[in-house]
């Protein structure tokens, strides 16, 4: 592969950055484009001795002692690889139904793993878990609803936190955990397992290295058929999924490609998002998916549908790019998280062409003939230091090893007393575009201010997932 001429990751992420700044002012909102866009309202003030939780490092631990709240798919599942991280043990798990709590304590001490202590059967049980003294970190998985509570119930405890998508639903959710977070000096990070993606990653590093020249957009999405699974009456307790799509238009789930993206745009690290807009298609899949396969007498038929099929957010940032951000779990087709960034000198598309990493490129110098190349080369180069490290150990992980990633990443950076990859103004801008999206379309589709949940630092550079290379501290 030819040596690209010498890019300096400064001016290639932050070329903008020096006038753009001047231009715009700390925090200020992109110039207003043809349809001006709502104003969003000021942040809030900071309380006083609230500070930004910025490059503030974990205090080191020496076990990580984590406690589980949701046990249904996903935190049955994640539970086993959190026990099996090196230094980590599950000390407490939470079920309202705690028959699951009993379920995944026995199978946790089946594994040769301490028993954890067990809590359900009510709805305030994760309150009473976040009395012990023996948790570290709470893992949240339990449906959407849920996240914001919980989350803020576990900080207000001492703890810190990592939530399953999203972390919160509403704006002032989202704020009131940056501000509980700083005021609680806890971390709180959203699980996104695809941010610790094999082709994310060498993606990232790519971007950062020059090899895409300036990068102008990106496009990243959740398109996953999960029409069976939500008309199931055992996959999602009490449908709570399916009954999402009958009270909001909202872009539900679009983080697991906006967030690699935004990370290798720096997004929060000298730029961010500023406008967002958003439209929809009718809602037909799951009605029509009815129709065919779900009997007459299924509670389903009781509802109606309002989320559309296709929700689509495009989303400027302060410099310049352009991200769309893509929903869609109600039509029938193969799943994608689209995954494609582009910039000057050349192009990286995720799921698409027939090489073993699933991607395909087109870079100059390299290429030329206007044909798509194998990735295979450029992740084997460009691989980022945590799957060099973890591949053998993240084979058999769940969704391809990327969840093992994140969990062993997470402990490393807690034993170690280390600055989080992800934080919470990461967390929160990831999952601003779900009540946006829902005032963009009421507003037919007009473009909304997105926050700076940063108040002003997203100005400055500072590592993410573009981490150098550490060790797990010794057991």
């Amino acid at each position: 592969m030819p040596e690209l001429p010498a890019l300096q990751r400064r001016s290639v992420l932050g070329g903008a950055l020096a006038g753009g700044a001047l231009a715009l002012g700390m925090g200020a909102a992109a110039p207003a484009s043809a349809a001006s866009p709502t104003t969003a309202a000021a942040a809030p003030r900071r309380r006083p001795g609230q500070k930004s939780m910025i490059n503030v490092a974990y205090t080191p631990h020496r076990t990580v002692r984590v406690a589980v709240i949701g046990l249904g798919n996903r935190g049955a599942g994640m539970a086993p690889g959190w026990a099996a991280v090196p230094g980590c043990q599950v000390t407490a798990v939470c079920d309202i139904r705690a028959d699951r709590a009993k379920r995944v304590a026995d199978a946790l001490v089946k594994a040769g793993r301490p028993r954890p202590a067990e809590y359900g059967g009510s709805a305030d049980a994760y309150a009473r878990m976040l009395r012990r003294d023996d948790i570290d970190l709470v893992y949240i998985a339990t449906p959407w609803e849920f996240h914001h509570a919980q989350g803020r119930a576990s900080l207000l405890a001492g703890k810190h936190v990592i939530v399953e998508l999203p972390i919160a639903t509403e704006l002032d959710e989202l704020w009131d955990l940056v501000d509980t977070s700083e005021r609680t000096r806890r971390h709180l990070m959203l699980a996104e397992n695809c941010s610790y993606g094999r082709n994310e990653l060498a993606m990232l590093k790519m971007a950062h290295e020059g090899v895409f020249g300036d990068v102008t957009n990106g496009h990243g999405g959740y398109l996953h058929d999960l029409r069976e699974l939500l008309f199931s009456d055992t996959y999602y307790t009490d449908a709570w999924r399916r009954r999402w799509h009958t009270r909001s238009t909202a872009s539900f789930y679009a983080m697991h490609g906006l967030a690699p993206i935004a990370a290798a745009m720096d997004i929060n690290r000298g730029d961010r998002l500023t406008t967002l807009s958003a439209t929809a298609t009718a809602p037909k899949g799951l009605a029509d998916y009815r129709e065919r396969f779900v009997p007459r007498g299924h509670p389903s038929w009781n509802e109606t549908y309002v989320n559309g099929d296709l929700v689509t957010c495009m989303i400027e940032t302060a410099n310049g790019r352009v991200i769309r951000a893509e929903h869609d779990v109600s039509s029938p087709r193969p799943y994608s998280r689209i995954n494609t960034l582009a910039g000057s000198r050349g192009i990286f598309e995720d799921y698409a062409g027939t090489s073993p990493t699933g991607a395909r490129v087109y870079f100059e110098p390299d290429h030329s003939g206007h044909s798509w190349r194998d990735f295979a080369p450029y992740r084997k180069e460009f691989d980022h230091w945590l799957w060099r490290k973890l591949a053998e150990e993240a084979e058999g992980g769940g969704h391809g090893g990327m969840d093992y990633v994140l969990q062993w990443r997470t402990v490393q950076l807690m034993r170690a007393g280390l600055v989080p990859d992800i934080d919470v103004y990461d967390s929160a801008a990831w999952c601003a575009p779900v009540p946006l999206s829902v005032e963009s379309l009421e507003r037919n589709g007009r473009p909304v201010a997105v926050p700076d949940f940063t108040r002003g630092s997203w100005v400055n550079l500072r590592p993410g997932l573009d981490s150098r290379a550490t060790e797990m501290p010794p057991v």
